[in-house]
């Protein structure tokens, strides 16, 4: 297997600055609706990076929920490894790797826990089973072995038998109110372009790094 070989040329587009919306949020958007219409499987999906109260890096796929000018929304089990993280620390990386469209984004922040009225809203319109599964799954915990994630999950099914599920104490969800946000879009050559918008205090600049 020669991995030191195994590359691609990048050559499906370019991003200049006067391709740039006025904010990142709605350059996101931008990008996002050109990644589901392109037929990107679940655009949505983000790699979300957190630090350790130790100090060790933990990565994970999650699924963005809602974004607006506020941030970039996700859910989860608050005593799950990423959720007792951002407690200690709640500086957050976020990526959605758009590699059919030879784009990535990049966000950098901080992660706000959203506020209980809102995790109800959310929770509620869940499949069932999914609602089922929160209640089942102490995440992050050990656990003796698949039989024991099933057995949870029918003692919730019976528990909530014939009525709506609610809202697991530890489940919650956070906002990631982004600092900088990077556009990145592969280029021949090596040749990125890599626009970053950051946050200051009148709003918004943009620039672009090196690739």
């Amino acid at each position: 297997m020669d991995l030191a070989a195994a590359r691609e040329e990048y050559s499906r587009g370019g991003l200049s600055e006067e391709d740039l919306a006025g904010d990142p949020i709605a350059m996101f958007e931008r990008w996002y609706v050109e990644a589901r219409t392109a037929g990107v499987r679940e655009p949505n999906a983000m790699v979300v990076s957190t630090t350790d109260p130790d100090g060790a890096p933990s990565a994970r796929f999650v699924l963005l929920k809602s974004f607006d000018e506020g941030g970039f929304v996700f859910y989860t089990n608050q005593s799950s490894r990423k959720g007792r993280a951002l407690a200690a620390e709640p500086r957050i990386a976020l990526l959605f790797p758009w590699h059919d469209l030879e784009r990535q984004v990049r966000v950098e922040g901080v992660a706000e826990p959203l506020s209980r009225a809102e995790v109800e809203a959310y929770f509620a319109q869940r499949p069932r089973g999914s609602q089922l599964g929160a209640w089942a799954s102490h995440q992050s915990q050990r656990v003796a072995g698949r039989a024991e994630l099933e057995q949870a999950y029918a003692a919730a099914e019976e528990r909530f038998a014939g009525q709506d599920v609610p809202v697991p104490e530890e489940w919650g969800g956070y906002r990631v109110v982004p600092a900088t946000v990077e556009f990145w879009q592969g280029r021949v050559g090596r040749m990125h372009d890599r626009l970053v918008y950051t946050r200051n205090h009148d709003g918004w600049t943009s620039h672009r790094l090196a690739p």
